[in-house]
């Protein structure tokens, strides 16, 4: 990530999901005058980076937003951005957090939310939901096949309790189809996750919205975990550059060696894709950042 976002040490860096911030340590401390805006939606999360990167704190302003208001962002501070990165999967945080309910390894709340002002929870929709409304939700939101057969189980199997009772309804009635890659339920907690947290309306707007908040040159660095994420950054991608305003840089998706799957197990599914500005909305073609 930090050789295609190519840094320059007194530019302005965006990143749009900084999580605990594993990214902006990197970013930040490749900067002598320059600016890194660190935008989380999770408040536990960003206060977790503002402790980390206390020693660059005179780089880096916080941002306590969604990262689809990019666009507001950039009209407040004012400036363009030479680069942006976005890692849209769901931070170890929130993922090794028992409270929050993101995990099906344990038993915890039917939560969800990155966003914990946020009205709608996982709960609402496994307890509340009707039938139909739930497995369209698997299936459109997670591609899951067994969508009605789930929602049926967890209608009948009502009230689910936490998200270990979830987990266990689920397995019990997916069909097996040869070797089981993933667990069960991780196709119905990636469909909750992503309706609590708007996760496709947000990356939607994300992608419509950052290209007018970068400098000319400047380069959009994009992580994806599963073929509902990477999908549409492939397609706004191609777009962008048949419009004639961003070059594709990295025509083949990058995928992580074997040597970082085995130092870190959760980058196995990450896809990277970069593009990079080459001219403004009124088509005036631009070079790269001198």
């Amino acid at each position: 990530m930090v050789e295609w976002l190519r840094i320059r040490p007194e530019r302005t860096y965006v990143d749009a999901t900084t999580g605990t911030a594993g990214h902006a340590i990197e970013i930040a401390r490749r900067l002598t005058t320059g600016k890194l805006i660190a935008i989380d939606r999770d408040p536990e999360a960003l206060a977790i980076a503002r402790e980390r990167l206390k020693a660059f704190a005179d780089k880096v302003v916080f941002v306590h937003a969604e990262f689809s208001k990019i666009g507001d962002v950039a009209a407040d501070l004012g400036t363009p951005f030479d680069g942006v990165v976005a890692d849209l999967g769901v931070s170890s945080l929130e993922l090794d957090s028992r409270g929050r309910g993101f995990s099906f390894r344990w038993a915890g709340p039917l939560d969800m939310r990155m966003n914990p002002d946020s009205p709608l929870t996982a709960g609402e929709i496994v307890n509340h939901w009707p039938e139909k409304q739930l497995a369209d939700l698997l299936y459109y939101r997670a591609e899951e096949t067994d969508s009605r057969r789930i929602a049926r189980a967890i209608v009948r199997a009502r009230p689910i309790r936490d998200t270990e009772h979830l987990a266990t309804v689920v397995a019990g009635v997916r069909k097996v189809r040869g070797r089981q890659k993933l667990q069960p339920a991780t196709k119905t907690f990636l469909a909750l996750r992503n309706a609590v947290n708007r996760e496709e309306e947000e990356l939607e707007q994300f992608l419509s919205r950052t290209p007018a908040t970068l400098s000319l040159g400047g380069r959009w660095v994009v992580l994806s975990y599963h073929s509902l994420e990477d999908r549409p950054v492939k397609r706004a991608f191609q777009q962008l550059e048949r419009q004639g305003s961003f070059r594709v840089l990295t025509r083949k998706v990058i995928l992580p060696s074997d040597e970082e799957i085995k130092n870190n197990p959760r980058a196995r599914s990450a896809k990277m894709r970069v593009a990079e500005k080459i001219a403004t909305a009124e088509g005036r073609l631009g070079g790269r950042l001198q």
